[in-house]
């Protein structure tokens, strides 16, 4: 639960620095950074939301879509690498982002 706990956390953290990067880029005329973090907080809202609610969990289906996170996750921070020296929304994403995938391993790990 601990686990669990730990990577719900991070997927609420990727979530919001996700969409303050999005709504930043927009106005700094990044499109890709943007819709990749928009993307990113998608998921991350739609994972932490699925493991609230652990009776109805479907493990197999779980492990598929936070599969799906750590790789949004993993894209959405390389993206954000990319612009985080001219961009402080950029490296605060891209934190989370790796945060986040970090966190939601361990979690896999310990289901295995």
């Amino acid at each position: 639960m601990t686990a669990m706990q730990e990577c719900m956390e991070a997927c609420s953290a990727a979530a919001v620095a996700a969409t303050m990067c999005s709504d930043a880029d927009m106005g700094d005329g990044m499109a890709r950074c943007s819709s990749m973090c928009a993307n990113m907080a998608d998921v991350a809202t739609t994972t932490m939301r699925m493991m609230m609610r652990p009776t109805g969990m479907d493990m197999s289906a779980m492990k598929a879509m936070m599969g799906a996170c750590m790789a949004m996750g993993e894209a959405c921070a390389a993206e954000c690498r990319s612009h985080a020296e001219m961009a402080e929304h950029c490296r605060i994403c891209m934190m989370a982002c790796e945060a986040m995938v970090a966190s939601c391993s361990k979690m896999m790990a310990s289901m295995a």
